[in-house]
């Protein structure tokens, strides 16, 4: 293995104990525009918690791309690795078709007919003799294949490793933006009043919500049950989310397999308008899409919104600018 694919499979395997310990900073995101009235240091906090979910959900991108660069450089290895054995073979054929040409007479009918016996026996060596040089030329054919293909499995996994270590060092940039983005928006909930903190830490409606049968009712009936559970930066579950991995868990536990971030979400399935919305559907916010709610209906939607908020449910429309709505099945 390179040095760089030993940088690649570094970066992975520390990407995953990020994950499973739970190291990244802590839970700052932003979905819901503030009220009017509400005091600077809540705006500001509401514009920093912003910038910081959409570095984070760009961050998430980028350790999903090392995923893709990285099953790339696999398979090319793979590739690579039966056409060098696949070369041993072909070479050994051709060696062998070689050597026997050179021990046999030359592959031509006077040889044959110097030799021969008898017409039959004549026509029988002339036949071996074609039946030799036609299973050295299909030979040595094969094993220009061969070469050919490992050349190309070579380049692809130079390409594969290339592109995987520029994205290990643009998540190691993209990390470090993200913890001072963090910090400083931590720093400024800390500047907000008792009373900012309580009105952001109410759970909102707890209370028993029908669902619609189907995938997208299970999906919905998930999601529904993280109610009052916080908010936590990078969080899969199950005892804390970020709003992308909620949406992940709720589809995963009806049985579907939909993207981890905010911009694999909103390309899923098929695209409704604001007046189609119904139980289910994915509702991205910002130009950047970098939130996402569940619908409950035409006018509620439940998601994991920022720092200090539980999961809870919403006026759709009072959660951000809608980007795109995404219709996961049917």
């Amino acid at each position: 293995m390179s040095p760089a694919q030993r940088t690649v499979r570094a970066a992975l395997a520390a990407t995953a104990v990020v994950a499973m310990v739970g190291t990244l900073p802590q839970p700052i995101a932003a979905a819901d525009p503030v009220p009017p009235n509400a005091s600077d240091a809540l705006k500001r906090y509401n514009e920093l918690s912003t910038q910081a979910e959409k570095l984070n959900e760009e961050h998430l991108r980028a350790q999903e791309d090392l995923k893709v660069k990285q099953g790339e450089l696999d398979r090319a290895n793979g590739d690579l690795a039966l056409a060098n054995e696949a070369i041993k073979v072909l070479q050994r054929d051709v060696d062998m078709l070689t050597e026997a040409s050179f021990e046999g007479a030359r592959f031509n009918q006077l040889s044959a007919l110097l030799v021969s016996d008898s017409q039959q026996d004549f026509l029988n060596r002339t036949s071996a003799l074609g039946v030799l040089a036609g299973s050295n030329a299909e030979a040595i054919g094969k094993l220009g294949e061969a070469v050919a293909q490992a050349e190309d499995a070579q380049e692809r996994a130079t390409t594969a490793t290339n592109d995987a270590t520029k994205l290990v060092d643009d998540i190691a940039k993209r990390k470090t933006a993200l913890d001072e983005q963090v910090g400083e928006a931590r720093e400024q909930y800390r500047s907000l009043s008792a009373s900012e903190k309580a009105a952001l830490n109410d759970s909102g409606d707890l209370g028993k919500i029908t669902v619609p049968a189907g995938t997208a009712g299970k999906a919905l009936e998930f999601a529904l049950a993280q109610r009052g559970k916080p908010y936590v930066f990078g969080s899969n579950g199950p005892d804390s989310w970020d709003c992308s991995s909620l949406m992940q868990a709720a589809y995963r536990s009806a049985g579907v397999s939909i993207p981890r971030t905010t911009y694999g979400q909103a390309t899923i399935g098929r695209s409704v308008s604001r007046s189609e919305v119904k139980a289910g559907d994915l509702i991205i916010y910002y130009s950047s899409q970098s939130h996402v709610s569940m619908a409950i209906d035409g006018i509620r939607a439940v998601h994991a919104s920022t720092e200090g908020v539980p999961v809870k449910i919403q006026d759709i429309d009072s959660i951000g600018p809608i980007s795109v709505i995404r219709r996961v099945e049917g």
